[in-house]
């Protein structure tokens, strides 16, 4: 089984500037042993990294780091890809041990649209040819923009982070028809992760499952993948709380690839 998204960080080191002081509940070093702690108990046998600060600094770290690391499998690391020297940056971590993909990590961007319109394809060129994923972090307002980019590079495996943060509580109308339009192109795919902390107002308890029922049924169990979002999770829930919830609203023959095979495949671990 994989945990197909938590993340490292060393308070204060790489480059990290998020988690702020005043977030005492993360604002403290997120390491290997305290995550495998919860991760193996609950059946885990391995994880995908992703990067948490847009900095070259913090994807160095967790390249090194999971090479000391086997139970982290695969990491998803920050380039700049608007600088001139992009495309070779790309092609340098494409050749790290266990290096599998990027994350821009759109929703800090100015621009909604930024995705549909920056000139990256020298970038977004060499993830293609060296088959890594391209990690998309971002909400309701980018979906229309990341569905154009998703239709401009059909060979680009594209995966949804947290499922676009659908804005649990509030209307759900533009988050939904908007990852329903992404869900008909074949190279997108979905992680159903972070959604404990997108809970706005009612029971997260009565609300969850019908979310994740949702994202299910657009996606299928060829192209969901579940992740922790450790430790960010800890804001809103337990590890295996998620989990188990996770476990019980996907069909149990889909168990194999949504919990581990999917992440498998598309990160090559």
């Amino acid at each position: 089984m994989i945990d197909a998204h938590q993340h490292f960080w060393r308070i204060g080191r790489h480059g990290q500037v998020w988690p702020t002081p005043d977030m005492p509940a993360l604002h403290h070093d997120a390491l290997p042993d305290a995550f495998e702690r919860l991760a193996r108990p609950a059946g885990v046998t391995g994880s995908v990294v992703v990067q948490s600060q847009p900095d070259d600094r913090d994807t160095d770290y967790l390249v090194a780091l999971a090479t000391e690391e086997p139970f982290v499998r695969g990491v998803v690391g920050w380039a700049d890809l608007e600088a001139p020297e992009a495309p070779r940056r790309v092609a340098f971590l494409a050749d790290r041990p266990k290096f599998r993909g990027l994350r821009p990590m759109l929703q800090s961007l100015a621009r909604d649209d930024w995705i549909a319109e920056a000139r990256i394809d020298g970038p977004i060129g060499a993830m293609i040819d060296r088959s890594l994923v391209f990690d998309a972090l971002v909400d309701t307002r980018h979906l229309r923009p990341l569905h154009r980019f998703a239709r401009r590079w059909p060979e680009l495996t594209i995966v949804i982070d947290h499922a676009a943060k659908p804005p649990i509580g509030e209307d759900p109308r533009p988050w939904r028809d908007g990852l329903a339009a992404l869900a008909t192109e074949p190279n997108v795919h979905c992680k159903l992760s972070g959604l404990t902390t997108e809970v706005r107002r009612g029971n997260p308890g009565e609300m969850l499952p019908t979310v994740i029922d949702e994202i299910a049924a657009l996606f299928g169990p060829a192209r969901l993948l579940w992740g922790s979002d450790w430790p960010v999770l800890n804001l809103a829930s337990r590890y295996e709380d998620w989990l188990s919830l996770c476990r019980s609203r996907i069909a149990s023959d889909a168990h194999e690839a949504v919990f581990g095979g999917n992440a498998r495949r598309l990160y090559r671990l």
